[in-house]
């Protein structure tokens, strides 16, 4: 991997609404790469900062649990909207490129020091991505059921018909991307912690394909657990990722 195509970006910051006051959700609008995007925002102001990336046609809502959950730890919370998804107006082309180099533009335009950094499915796709392609920007990384290429796992095939009854550029994208060598992964020195549902569409074998190409990278993997079901309004991810956290004095 390694190579994508560059995306310059200015900023471009508008606060609907002041402050933040315990664990309250306040919105804003940053605009990075030519794509206005919508962002959360929860927890203190000075505490650690902590980026949350959603999944496929996500949005800062899709980890809301655990944004409340990193908030009540004194974390300082990010969620934004990938381009084209949530608040965002939709777009007639996606590429996951395109959203990894959005997600290091909101760290650097928001002026984040080595932020901790959680995906969620495509979110976590870009973690990696983000990560490969700018070293040294994510001070700690966490994924769940991410993938490095489309047929990761025995549902593909039924998944793959799902995608083409949908239909959609959003979920089309998923057919030929992301397509990252296992290899490049080892370019990642940061901690990652690497999750997955026991009865993932992502398989446990994929993701052990991935933990065992970052050199400090540990895996879980979550019993009981579906794609969603230990991420989606369930405690059980951001339990794991404060202990992660706080074991790498973050």
């Amino acid at each position: 991997m390694g190579i994508f195509r560059k995306i310059t970006g200015a900023i471009y910051y508008c606060a609907l609404s002041l402050g933040c006051i315990g664990n309250s959700e306040t919105t804003a609008y940053v605009e990075v790469n030519g794509q206005r995007l919508l962002y959360a925002m929860r927890g203190p102001e000075d505490g650690k900062p902590v980026v949350l990336l959603h999944g496929n046609g996500g949005s800062h809502k899709s980890m809301e649990t655990q944004a409340k959950q990193l908030a009540r730890k004194g974390y300082r919370v990010y969620s934004p909207d990938s381009r084209g998804q949530g608040a965002n107006p939709p777009l007639e082309e996606y590429h996951y490129a395109d959203m990894a180099e959005d997600a290091w533009a909101f760290i650097n335009e928001l002026k984040l020091n080595k932020p901790a950094v959680y995906g969620w499915s495509d979110g976590g796709i870009l973690v990696l991505m983000l990560e490969m392609a700018h070293p040294g920007t994510i001070g700690l990384g966490a994924i769940s059921g991410a993938n490095l290429f489309p047929d990761c796992g025995e549902g593909f095939e039924e998944f793959k018909a799902w995608i083409l009854e949908q239909g959609t550029p959003l979920a089309l994208m998923m057919l030929d991307e992301p397509d990252i060598n296992p290899a490049d992964l080892r370019s990642i020195s940061c901690p990652v912690l690497v999750t997955v549902g026991d009865k993932d569409l992502i398989s446990i074998e994929h993701t052990h394909l991935i933990s065992d190409n970052i050199p400090n990278s540990e895996l879980v993997v979550v019993k009981n657990a579906t794609h969603s079901s230990f991420i989606k309004k369930n405690p059980r991810m951001g339990a794991l990722l404060i202990d992660f956290f706080k074991r790498n004095g973050y």
